[in-house]
């Protein structure tokens, strides 16, 4: 291992190249809770040509080498290894220009999601995709894991929004496919590769996201339902009348709104306690239309009885509120400490089945469990956060994993809906994924790298 750790100090230096306690903690791990690990050695490039020299001598000494974005993924597909190299793409941040006529944004893979964001406002135009953790993830990170969010009902994933990419593959090849064209059918879109892959193919350096118009005004509801049924009524009532202005659909049933409101101080926004509790978003070009339609579709709502009672936004603070604990799950830590957080996709016709079979069984195999559920269920994507307080930091994370994902392969879903499968996930692979399926992951792996040095023990490698 000191050979290439000596040759790659000769060939980058010691600004890009770091060892043993000169690595910050903040790279030692990821957002999943896993314990921290001290890597081989920590790579910090400045340019695509460090990225390919780095990868380079990485593959000629069989070395291995964990890609590392803006570490918020609860999966540990960044999480270091002690045998292998970490790369960090953080100094990688340029954002390289806003083409307005051609609708792109240009960036290093580095660049924080909400940086790129604010790119693109300034030239009057939208990143269509979004999460919560939009100031601390990089545009990198949202490539590799293909990320979901709050948006994707009417944005689609990050997958919609990339028109162009470079990557440089295990051998330090660079890969130049930065399309900036939304027709381009000349072979294969060898980018799709790279999308979702968790940095197991090769590195993503610079991309080309694809903009979106801005719609300027904005219409926020917070909604009490009596059940999820009714709530899928609602969904189904919101499509139909909102049309491509509906932004966002966010349900969260009782067991999150009530402990996370309650422990994070916040005021529960409806008086009456209600089955679940909804976000809808419509977004629009007039200043009248996304308020007027949405009240006309509450309106009829709840003469349906799919509604028992709602709030309107009436500015933007007002929608900063109704959204506070939806986007409080970065206070998990603080409120629960270690958890297992999981982010599943389940049939829309099975989900209130899966909710309640998912936390009545938890409940029934560790009785203090706290089981909270909530998610992007207009993309049938399920978040659920478990914890058993009486396991301390010892918790029972393999029989709670293999619980609910076992549930889930029984309900059709699947056990990634949008972070991927990381380190966490790789063994259940098979409840998603087909024999045949899994076997060409393993071919398009091995042509692309032979060495298994990217990732090699994370997702399907």
């Amino acid at each position: 291992m000191s050979d290439v750790l000596s040759q790659l100090l000769e060939a980058l230096g010691p600004d890009v190249v770091s060892t043993g306690d000169a690595i910050p903690a903040r790279y030692r791990h990821d957002w999943s809770g896993l314990a921290p690990v001290l890597p081989l050695a920590l790579l910090r490039p400045r340019n695509t040509e460090e990225v390919s020299k780095a990868l380079a001598i990485c593959n000629a000494t069989g070395t291995p080498v964990t890609p590392q974005g803006g570490l918020t993924g609860i999966s540990g597909g960044a999480h270091p290894d002690a045998a292998a190299v970490s790369l960090s793409l953080d100094r990688m941040n340029r954002i390289e220009g806003v083409d307005p006529e051609m609708a792109t944004l240009t960036v290093e893979a580095g660049v924080i999601l909400q940086a790129a964001q604010a790119a693109a406002a300034e030239a009057g135009l939208m990143l269509g995709y979004d999460l919560g953790a939009r100031g601390s993830c990089t545009v990198g990170g949202t490539i590799a894991t293909n990320a979901g969010g709050n948006q994707v009902i009417r944005y689609g994933m990050a997958r919609e929004h990339i028109l162009g990419l470079e990557v440089v593959l295990a051998d330090g090849t660079v890969v130049n496919a930065m399309n900036r064209m939304i027709k381009n059918n000349a072979g294969l879109d060898t980018k799709q590769l790279f999308i979702g892959s968790e940095g197991l193919l090769g590195v993503v350096t610079r991309a080309v996201l694809r903009l979106q118009p801005r719609p300027p005004f904005t219409a926020t509801a917070f909604c009490g339902c009596p059940d999820l049924p009714a709530g899928l009524r609602l969904l189904t009532a919101a499509r139909k009348a909102l049309g491509p202005a509906l932004t966002s659909f966010e349900v969260m049933w009782p067991s999150f709104y009530h402990f996370m409101s309650d422990g994070t101080h916040q005021r529960r926004i409806l008086a009456e306690e209600h089955g679940i509790y909804v976000i809808v978003e419509a977004s629009a070009f007039t200043e009248t239309a996304a308020r007027e339609m949405l009240e006309t579709c509450l309106g009829a709502a709840m003469e349906e009885g799919d509604v028992a009672d709602a709030v309107l936004a009436a500015s933007g603070k007002d929608e900063r509120a109704l959204w506070a604990v939806r986007e409080s799950v970065a206070e998990y830590p603080n409120l629960m400490g270690p958890i297992n957080a999981f982010d599943i996709g389940i049939p829309l016709e099975r989900m209130a089945e899966a909710v309640a079979a998912l936390e009545s069984g938890l409940k029934a195999k560790f009785p203090d469990a706290i089981t909270l559920s909530y998610g992007h269920i207009g993309d049938s994507n399920l978040h659920l956060v478990v914890n058993v307080p009486s396991a301390g930091r010892q918790q029972p994370d393999k029989e709670i994993k293999g619980f609910v994902y076992g549930m889930t392969r029984d309900l059709a879903g699947t056990i990634s809906a949008e972070h991927g499968l990381g380190l966490i996930k790789r063994a259940y692979l098979g409840y998603s994924r087909s024999p045949e399926e899994i076997a060409l992951m393993h071919q398009v792996k091995a042509a692309l790298d032979p060495n298994n040095i990217l990732n090699p023990t994370k997702a399907f490698a």
